[in-house]
């Protein structure tokens, strides 16, 4: 990325963002004007923080005291730019089962048919390896044919550069058995800022001159 891309990225970025609405049911979703890109992970995976660094904001997305319970898709409206959807966590056990259907009706039927949505970014826990539940999800969205690009979070808690190393090894080896995702992949820390700069850099790839 050049110098001159990060700048527009950054003016983008400082730009308003505000809460749409939250959608519980496929009807509620916006009309879908805008080009919209998708966050999506584990329950605590840091799709909130995430989110809230990529605005500059510091409770723009709120995550939920109890992880797995809510059940919403949250839009936000990045500058009349750009569409940011902030989908529910997946894989809290303690998610009652009623909730889990819900989820999946929603999620799923989210995915499959928004024909606005241009990207859906996969988060995965960089401090640990992936899980069943993210390999699963990844599958969903190759048959979907879906595009999604992985962005590991919290890689401030990896502190060997080694370690740094080996897991993003891991997940390229991962990445490449999957159709439907990208290549590169994308290092984050909402805590120390890394990759922000990059991570809208490629965000500001989707909004139209």
């Amino acid at each position: 990325m050049t110098s001159a891309e990060t700048e527009k990225a950054r003016k983008l970025f400082a730009q308003s963002c505000n809460c749409v609405l939250a959608a519980a049911e496929p009807l509620q979703f916006p009309d879908g004007a805008l080009p919209e890109v998708a966050f999506i992970g584990r329950s605590n995976a840091g799709k909130s923080s995430l989110i809230n660094a990529l605005t500059g904001r510091k409770d723009l997305a709120r995550a939920s005291k109890t992880p797995g319970r809510t059940q919403q898709i949250v839009f936000f409206n990045l500058a009349d730019r750009l569409m940011i959807a902030d989908l529910p966590g997946y894989g809290h056990a303690k998610a009652p089962c009623v909730s889990t259907n819900r989820w999946n009706k929603l999620v799923q039927t989210y995915l499959r048919k928004r024909e606005a949505l241009c990207c859906v970014f996969l988060l995965l826990d960089g401090s640990h390896e992936a899980k069943d539940n993210d390999i699963e999800m990844m599958e969903f969205l190759d048959r979907a044919a879906v595009v999604y690009k992985i962005v590991l979070t919290k890689m401030d808690r990896v502190r060997s550069s080694e370690e740094r190393g080996k897991r993003l090894q891991e997940m390229h080896k991962i990445v490449a058995a999957h159709p439907a995702a990208l290549s590169d992949i994308i290092v984050t820390s909402s805590e120390n800022k890394t990759g922000i700069a990059e991570l809208r850099t490629f965000l500001a790839t989707y909004v139209k001159s």
